[in-house]
């Protein structure tokens, strides 16, 4: 009976997810010659206000009780840092090397690439292979990363990919040698009662507080809870809940692998640096849907609707503006979906209160190849427009995205240009 145990264990999948520590706050810290475990340092951007978001802290900020994400004038006056101004295409090259590390030790289909410092790996067949623990692979694999790059990174493994996530987020970063162990049974017997709820990876702040109305503050209350209640309350989410509150999880490296979405859509979205007025915004919203446009057609993918959500400015409790509009055929062409988009702008936007977020989305897009043209079609119209689409994006592939550039982006209150040397929103440290 116990070789039959052993053989079934020995059988039982093995998942890794990797994070690297603070990593823009480590990059720069390294830059600096400087230890990111012992040197007060934050990447935020100085020439934005005090109320700029911290996009990383050092662990040794956080030592002292400062939250990641913090903003600027919440960190306490008598704590003394170092700011630096953020480099995305920095920390995008570190990723790369760092994913180079990973490609050493297991092939590219069994990594899966969760965010710029965090991956999910399928280490199953690989322990045997190297005849060794899943706790000996990834300290291997850390002390790579930190020989080579600098950085240090914590483990979680899991026998699904919950677990190891979960492992990761709340028992690694516990452990002196920054890796955590989960299978269900060791999940239940010791993180069942662990509060807050809001520590488990996919339970925000308001499925947190939803719970608790119903009396349920954690793991072990979701799990003990009537299905139906949580069904109720949750819909299909409550699956989920249910599942993950026993430790449980059925997708696999596999399934991501292979996932394939049934709805496409191309969107953009900025955090504006003020409050723009009613015709600043319209300004900001002609120059996202021409650079989406621009996006369409280096894809060869056409769209019939497109959806906008504009909130307001933060001193107001004021509901954001949303809505949809379709064109009468599908299309790629700025000709006919900026004039699309302004309309729908001035339709739903309230022109007395002030503009601070602008979200768009080109909805349904498929590929060219299977357009079909309407009566009411200009072709002549439209087979220009794409011809000089097509020029502006091979200029700009050469040339820098600023090598071209259209009247309303040069006006005070355009943003294109100053985006266009931006990587995520942030500096890219170029230029």
């Amino acid at each position: 009976m116990h070789q039959k145990n052993t053989e079934k264990k020995e059988m039982q999948k093995v998942y890794m997810c990797i994070d690297l520590k603070s990593f823009y706050a480590s990059v720069e810290c390294v830059d600096r010659g400087l230890d990111p475990m012992i040197t007060n340092l934050v990447v935020a951007d100085p020439e934005r206000t005090d109320k700029t978001i911290c996009l990383a802290i050092t662990p040794s900020m956080k030592s002292l009780g400062i939250k990641n994400r913090c903003r600027l004038f919440e960190i306490p006056k008598n704590i003394e840092y170092i700011i630096a101004p953020p480099r995305m295409k920095r920390y995008i090259d570190c990723s790369a090397e760092i994913y180079g590390i990973y490609l050493k030790y297991i092939a590219k289909e069994d990594i899966h690439v969760y965010s710029i410092d965090e991956v999910f790996m399928d280490v199953t067949a690989y322990l045997g292979y190297y005849s060794v623990t899943p706790e000996e692979l990834g300290q291997k694999i850390m002390q790579d990363i930190l020989s080579q790059t600098g950085i240090r990174a914590a483990c979680g493994i899991g026998t699904n990919l919950y677990l190891a996530k979960i492992a990761l987020d709340i028992t690694a970063k516990h452990s002196p040698d920054f890796i955590g162990y989960l299978d269900e049974e060791i999940f239940c017997q010791t993180l069942s009662r662990h509060r807050p709820l809001t520590d488990f990876w996919r339970i925000g702040r308001g499925t947190a507080k939803h719970l608790e109305r119903l009396g349920i503050y954690d793991m072990q209350g979701i799990s003990s809870a009537h299905e139906d209640l949580l069904y109720r309350h949750f819909g299909v989410d409550a699956e989920l809940l249910i599942d993950h509150s026993r430790g449980r999880e059925t997708v696999t490296m596999h399934d991501i692998k292979t996932y394939v979405s049934k709805a496409h859509c191309i969107t953009s979205g900025q955090v504006l640096m003020r409050d723009y007025d009613f015709e600043e915004g319209r300004l900001i919203v002609k120059e996202m849907t021409d650079l989406l446009c621009l996006d369409l057609v280096e894809q060869n993918l056409v769209t019939k609707s497109i959806t906008l959500h504009v909130g307001y400015s933060n001193s107001l409790s004021k509901a954001p503006a949303h809505g949809s509009i379709s064109v009468i055929s599908e299309t790629n062409s700025y000709k006919i979906l900026i004039p699309a988009v302004t309309e729908l702008y001035d339709r739903i936007v309230e022109r007395e209160y002030p503009v601070r977020r602008i979200n768009i989305s080109m909805n349904d897009v498929s590929d060219e190849v299977f357009l079909q043209g309407s009566l009411f079609d200009d072709f002549e119209m439209l087979g220009k427009s794409r011809s000089i689409q097509k020029a502006v994006i091979g200029i700009k592939k050469r040339f820098g995205k600023n090598a071209v550039l259209k009247g309303m982006n040069f006006e005070k209150a355009a943003t294109t240009a100053e985006r266009n040397r931006q990587i995520g929103g942030h500096k890219s440290g170029e230029g």
